[in-house]
């Protein structure tokens, strides 16, 4: 987990703690990623950069592509306008929007409900708000599930990519784009992926590589 929160259920190893120990200074944290969700994760060593950088984030002016595997193969482009609760204590919805894009599309030889085959389509997500599971919450209300999601996602396919040595959540924060908040200069950070979504991505013909 990025940082203790009422969801840390008693856990004490937090990705927030293990950076101020790397750098060796105080960091403030810009925003944060689900625990399953591997990428790139915006930070500031003062208040005051932070304060400027969540500021911006909030006004939509940071480009952020999140790569993300779902069962079915939904539309070439397409955008969820759908509000969303704040998550465990917080039933509050607020509106939450999110465009996708299709990247890629493949069709597998594992039986699918009544089909001999399953399909799976590789996505760029980019979320203009920034809700509690936005992204695996949109792709749900879709019935487009989110492979390797255990909370909002479907158990069957979510076993087959198990079988295909495939364990985790396949969300991935692949780049976040903005002007630096001193001298206006463009920020602009791509995350490979991991081995085992780079796994994933090998079942896609069409794919891209990085």
């Amino acid at each position: 987990m990025v940082h203790d929160s009422a969801l840390a259920r008693g856990e004490t190893d937090f990705a927030a703690d293990r950076l101020r120990e790397q750098f060796g200074k105080p960091i403030f944290l810009v925003h944060r990623l689900d625990r399953a969700t591997s990428g790139c994760l915006l930070l500031a060593f003062d208040r005051d950069s932070a304060s400027t950088l969540g500021k911006v984030l909030m006004s939509r002016e940071v480009e952020k592509d999140y790569w993300a595997i779902c069962r079915g193969w939904p539309e070439e482009s397409f955008v969820v306008d759908y509000p969303l609760d704040g998550g465990p204590g917080k039933p509050l919805k607020k509106p939450a929007i999110t465009r996708f894009t299709r990247l890629a599309t493949t069709e597998l030889e594992l039986p699918s409900a009544n089909f001999p085959t399953s399909r799976y389509a590789l996505l760029c997500a980019q979320p203009e708000t920034g809700r509690f599971r936005q992204i695996r919450r949109h792709l749900k209300h879709l019935s487009h599930h989110m492979i390797g999601d255990t909370s909002h996602g479907d158990g069957r396919h979510n076993r087959q990519f198990r079988m295909l040595g495939i364990h985790r959540m396949l969300l991935h924060a692949r780049r976040l784009a903005f002007a630096h908040p001193l001298d206006g200069r463009r920020i602009e950070v791509i995350a490979p992926p991991d081995a085992e979504f780079a796994k994933a991505l090998a079942l896609f013909a069409d794919a891209p590589s990085h």
